[in-house]
């Protein structure tokens, strides 16, 4: 299996290659090619493994080192579980459901992704010998499940740039507690969306790149969405059989990584319907998929800070595959979009992909949280309220439960007149807090991590 630039000026790379570079050299991200086809009856002969099992079978698809190091990797990445299913499938009524996301380390479903990452570098660095340099930008989840996957490794350093003030207090303590040398939250002003500039800035300058060994692990990095992949696949078999063939999976999402990470796997066989595209009011994606306009906007802080994002940086690999997997058509794109904040699909249908799309503003939110509490006693975080906007009746409802609720516990209690807590989120507000405040800019980021190599 090779692995293409969506932009395709660079030469095709092996798994190992991909998952170690993060970004492609011309500044694309990395796609199977060709994305395999898994037909049905293999889907149904995986129903019995576990949640580990399956995703070794998966990745077996793709990866390419010795099948006894890969089912070491994954059977290691989900051993800080806190339920043995991994991923629960709550039934809530006869067509709705909800895939809690959130029993990892970091009560994120970040965690599926970067617990499995941080052992595939372990892997890299035996093999080659070389230190690795991790550098991310977060709007919340993704850094501290990218710490808490990589927390003490020997020969990895993780550098992660978060919107200082914007993410909410547990999330930023999560990042900030750890007490691990090999751990740098950079807290840097602006938006997630200025972090992530400064982030792709610095992967581009291939010279600085090569000599700090750099690799990243936002979800650029095809791992993290391969990984993802496999919990929609584990959501489909764990379904009643009459419901799979009718079933929707709503995605509270503001990269589009874990939307896309669905979608991938409907393209290589998972009978889905359809992806509901949630976000909040920060609904970039949203006016997308309803006019086929991509335009920046102006990021407002909400309830569900990790959705807080203008700039989906997951959205090339679509548009790669909407412009008919054409590098060319695909760098017009991105081109018109960083030169002039928007570019639109012409004649574009929402449907012909299976994608549709809702919003919900802080209130709702709240309205949200309140109502699905006094309907089904569930309580919601704000990023998985989100996913309950616009439910349809006509078809079995799959809504992806991204955050413990814990981790917002002032919109918890502002809905349902309580909180809910969480053993490891309560003890870390006794623990110091380590942070470096740092402008998003290419050069102060790239003098801090050569200041900062052991």
């Amino acid at each position: 299996m090779k692995f293409i630039s969506t932009r395709g000026s660079c030469a095709a790379v092996s798994f190992s290659e991909a998952v170690a570079q993060g970004l492609a050299p011309d500044g694309g991200l990395y796609l199977p090619n060709p994305l395999p086809k898994i037909d049905r009856a293999t889907f149904e002969s995986w129903a019995k493994l576990s949640y580990a099992e399956l995703c070794e079978e998966f990745f077996a698809l793709f990866a390419d080192f010795d099948r006894a190091e890969l089912s070491r990797i994954v059977k290691n990445a989900y051993t800080r579980f806190d339920t043995p299913e991994i991923a629960p499938l709550v039934k809530l009524d006869d067509k709705t459901f909800v895939l809690e996301l959130f029993h990892g380390p970091t009560l994120a479903f970040k965690d599926f992704a970067l617990q499995l990452l941080g052992g595939l570098y372990e892997a890299q660095i035996r093999r080659t010998g070389k230190p690795i340099n991790v550098l991310g930008a977060t709007s919340g989840d993704t850094g501290a499940a990218a710490i808490h996957g990589l927390l003490g490794k020997q020969g990895v350093r993780i550098f992660i740039m978060y919107p200082d003030g914007r993410v909410s207090p547990l999330q930023e303590r999560q990042m900030t507690c750890t007490g691990a040398a090999n751990v740098f939250p950079l807290a840097v002003p602006g938006s997630f969306d200025d972090a992530q500039a400064a982030l792709k800035e610095v992967f581009i300058d291939k010279d600085f790149k090569g000599e700090f060994n750099l690799s990243a692990v936002n979800s650029i990095n095809i791992a993290r969405i391969l990984a993802q992949c496999v919990y929609y696949i584990f959501a489909w078999l764990k379904l009643p059989e009459a419901a799979r063939e009718n079933v929707e999976f709503i995605v509270p999402t503001g990269n589009f990584g874990n939307v896309l990470a669905g979608w991938m796997a409907q393209r290589m066989g998972l009978p889905a319907k359809s992806f509901c595209v949630a976000t909040n009011q920060n609904d970039i994606l949203y006016r997308f998929f309803t006019t086929g306009v991509y335009e920046q906007g102006p990021v407002r802080p909400s309830h569900a800070p990790s959705m807080d994002i203008q700039v989906a940086s997951n959205f090339e690999r679509f548009i790669y595959y909407a412009r008919n997997e054409s590098p060319a058509q695909t760098n017009i794109a991105m081109t018109q979009f960083k030169k002039e904040g928007r570019f639109v699909l012409n004649k574009f249908h929402a449907e012909k992909y299976l994608f549709r799309a809702s919003r919900a503003d802080d209130a709702k939110i709240v309205e949200i949280i309140r109502d699905v509490h006094a309907k089904y006693g569930y309580i919601a975080d704000p990023h998985t309220a989100c996913g309950f906007a616009d439910l349809q009746a006509d078809r079995t409802s799959v809504i992806l439960s991204t955050a413990h609720p814990a981790k917002f516990p002032d919109v918890i209690k502002e809905s349902v007149g309580s909180e809910v807590t969480s053993n490891s989120l309560e003890s870390l507000k006794r623990m110091k807090l380590v942070k470096y405040k740092l402008p998003a800019r290419k050069l102060s980021v790239e003098e801090f991590i050569r200041a900062h190599q052991i």
